[in-house]
């Protein structure tokens, strides 16, 4: 490969990662061609992008980013494929899913939020991270709870106060 693919590769793999702000590093060797397409074919459905790099190249691409990848590096050996999307556990439910019936993928790290998660291990972890609208609408439900109970206690206490009053004036008749 010439220099000039090289550099025009490591300038998409780049733009890649920063148009997205997830990834997942994996290792899907040994796939039939068949396989791979499957997986491919469900990435594509959960708006994953997946794509099969060069250790050296990916490495390079990493170091022209804002964001700090270094923690990733030391599993940049043999095959390695990425998963980028803009929901972080997404990759990790389709993995799992995936798993169900195949041996790999494997992911060998990922990098979510700033913070890198680095062996297979962490697949349960990465399954349960909530995405930022599922954070924001926990918050929101915690927020709103207290008022929510503030008004059924006037509208219950209402409706008990109603009833003393009338059972009140049904005695006095």
């Amino acid at each position: 490969m010439k220099k000039d693919q090289k550099s025009q590769i490591i300038e998409e793999i780049a733009q890649d990662l920063t148009n997205y702000s997830h990834v997942y590093v994996t290792d899907i060797s040994g796939f039939t061609v068949s396989t791979v397409n499957q997986l491919r074919r469900l990435c594509n459905k959960r708006d994953v992008k997946l794509k099969v790099v060069k250790n050296t190249l990916l490495k390079r691409a990493m170091d022209q980013c804002e964001s700090d990848y270094s923690e990733i590096y030391p599993v940049l050996n043999g095959p390695t494929s990425i998963m980028l999307c803009n929901t972080g556990n997404v990759p990790a439910k389709l993995i799992k899913e995936f798993r169900a019936k195949n041996a790999k993928p494997l992911i060998k790290a990922a990098f979510i939020e700033q913070s890198a998660y680095i062996g297979d291990d962490q697949l349960e972890a990465l399954c349960n991270i909530k995405s930022r609208e599922e954070l924001i609408g926990d918050l929101v439900a915690l927020l709103q709870s207290p008022a929510k109970n503030v008004v059924s206690a006037l509208q219950s206490g209402g409706g008990k106060l109603a009833g003393i009053v009338k059972t009140l004036s049904e005695k006095a008749e």
